[in-house]
């Protein structure tokens, strides 16, 4: 009777530390927004959104961050693009390749490694390749740089993706006489592609939000970025700046580009989640 009794102040006690661990996050998470919406929103116009900064923009008078909204995209994107590039061909590798688990454990454990490495080493290596290189500020030196930091995130991510596949269906493959690289491209592409999402997803979050690593790689502009040899603002930074000027309107504009920065992530997240819906359809459970 007593072992059950101390069952039971157990089991509520775990509930109590959830819904209290529930409950900072969420307080959390509204504590950020609210801030953002009460001291962004106030300062958010039409404008701000479709025009560049204009002369005096940092002291107060018109213009926008239309140059660092593109940029932020231009870089998180192609910096994606690049990094599941890589990451698709290192997980089909661990997962229909490679033999020697020795092996697969030094990658994993490299790439847990590298997750941990805080961006601004990202950002001090990059700026240490672009000197070797010859390579000034750009946005394809900020786009290899943020590659590079996304790649730990999104590998990880699909390397967790792939080992939820069913052994019994790459065997089944196998047996009907596909090819790895068949197998590869028709059963776990299919079967894994609503968390290869997720990870994408992940990766450009981490990528679009980060601003150590483009400080020295990507530079900054008040263009929109129109070469890949040329610097590339990012909206970041674009908080950043504004945040250190004593102009109180502007320091507001920056409450107005980091409720921009969270409206994109939130956008993403969205159309990833009905993206995900649409194929998990295709998914064996």
């Amino acid at each position: 009777m007593k072992k059950l009794k101390r069952k039971h102040v157990e089991e509520r006690l775990f509930i109590g530390l959830m819904i209290a661990s529930m409950v900072i996050v969420l307080s959390s998470l509204a504590l950020i927004l609210g801030a953002v919406l009460v001291k962004g929103l106030p300062a958010l116009n039409w404008a701000m959104v479709t025009q560049v900064p204009k002369g005096g923009y940092y002291l107060g008078k018109e213009g926008g961050i239309l140059n660092a909204i593109t940029g932020s995209l231009a870089l998180a994107g192609g910096a994606t693009v690049l990094s599941f590039i890589v990451s698709l061909g290192v997980v089909f590798y661990l997962h229909l390749f490679a033999k020697n688990t020795h092996v697969i454990e030094v990658v994993r454990l490299a790439l847990d490694v590298l997750w941990g490495i805080p961006s601004i080493v990202f950002g001090a290596f990059g700026f240490t390749l672009m000197l070797w290189m010859g390579m000034r500020a750009s946005l394809l030196g900020g786009i290899i740089t943020l590659a590079l930091l996304e790649l730990p995130v999104m590998t990880r991510t699909m390397d967790e993706v792939m080992q939820m596949v069913p052994f019994e269906l790459k065997e089944a493959a196998y047996a009907l006489g596909s090819t790895r690289v068949e197998t590869a491209l028709r059963v776990l592409w299919r079967q894994t592609l609503p968390g290869l999402l997720t990870a994408v997803l992940l990766a450009f979050g981490r990528g679009i939000g980060d601003a150590a690593s483009v400080l020295f790689t990507a530079g900054y502009t008040d263009r929109l970025p129109t070469s890949l040899l040329r610097p590339a603002a990012s909206l970041p930074l674009a908080v950043f700046f504004q945040l250190g000027t004593p102009v109180p309107e502007v320091r507001q504009r920056a409450y107005a580009a980091a409720l921009v920065l969270t409206v994109i992530i939130l956008l993403i997240s969205i159309g990833s989640r009905l993206l995900t819906q649409r194929f998990t359809r295709h998914v064996i459970r």
